[in-house]
């Protein structure tokens, strides 16, 4: 698994390769010349590093589904990450507040959580992201989301729109 990636991609179980040599597509149909993409320890969970900045990344992607949808035939989600930290509360909670002070003072937030290979709580997670985050909260309806994606000894923390995230089997309905 990569240590520094800034995409993570899913798709099926068993569709790891599949989905590899296709997100490698993918990113260079959009205009990446090296993207690396890894399979992690998670079936159906992929790695990604490429040199744009992810957001982008997604946006292109999002266009390119529009355009080509045949091109997606195994990624069913991307998802932007901007840092990349060892799995620990207090780090967690550490970048979640950096990331936190770019949230507006009328926007609202929510954390997001989706934890693989950790005994971590996911309650516990949210109140380590949240705390110290002054702005108001929706979980209906957030203006941002704080991401926080765990795979086993890594975690991937992200401020994002909820529009960020590319899902293809919705935005192909």
């Amino acid at each position: 698994m990569l240590e520094d990636f800034n995409l993570l991609i899913t798709c099926s179980r068993g569709q790891e390769e599949d989905a590899r040599i296709e997100t490698m597509s993918v990113l260079k149909q959009i205009g990446d010349p090296n993207p690396i993409v890894e399979k992690t320890s998670v079936r159906g969970l992929l790695t990604a590093k490429t040199g744009m900045d992810p957001v982008e990344a997604i946006k292109k992607m999002r266009e390119l589904l529009k355009e080509r949808p045949v091109s997606f035939l195994y990624i069913k989600r991307a998802i932007p990450i901007q840092k990349i930290i060892r799995t620990d509360l207090e780090e967690i909670g550490k970048v979640a507040r950096e990331l936190g002070s770019k949230i507006g003072e009328d926007e609202t937030f929510r954390v997001t959580v989706e934890k693989r290979h950790t005994d971590l709580r996911t309650m516990e997670i949210i109140k380590a992201a949240a705390s110290g985050i002054d702005r108001k909260v929706n979980l209906d309806n957030p203006d941002r989301v704080i991401l926080v994606e765990v795979i086993g000894p890594l975690t991937g923390i992200s401020l994002i729109r909820p529009q960020d995230i590319l899902s293809t089997q919705k935005e192909l309905k």
